[in-house]
């Protein structure tokens, strides 16, 4: 189940990313509402994963989902630039965050 966890913290880091993306460009109450919900889950779930992760492990892959997924997002959704190297690097980070799931003792 901490894997469950860790993935749900991870995606909400992904959307409190792309929230911050959206109060800074919206200023109203509502972005910063999902911006602090998302983060908390965020937190919320870290922490649940963590009582059975060994903390290097769910910090490292926690940081890569929300690192690749909300470039991945900007990407679609606010149209930042795509380019093969940069693709080439996010692919990186999602490869090394599946390493350290199949290398994982839990």
């Amino acid at each position: 189940m901490e894997w469950v966890y860790l993935t749900i913290a991870g995606i909400s880091e992904m959307i409190g990313v792309v929230m911050i993306n959206k109060l800074h460009r919206d200023r109203n109450w509502r972005a910063l509402v999902y911006l602090l919900s998302a983060f908390g889950g965020s937190f919320l779930f870290l922490a649940l994963a963590m009582q059975n992760l060994p903390m290097s492990t769910a910090y490292a892959v926690w940081t890569g989902i929300g690192a690749a997924g909300g470039a991945i997002l900007a990407i679609i959704y606010y149209g930042e630039p795509k380019n093969v190297f940069r693709l080439f690097f996010i692919f990186i980070i999602i490869g090394a965050t599946i390493g350290l799931k199949l290398v994982s003792p839990v």
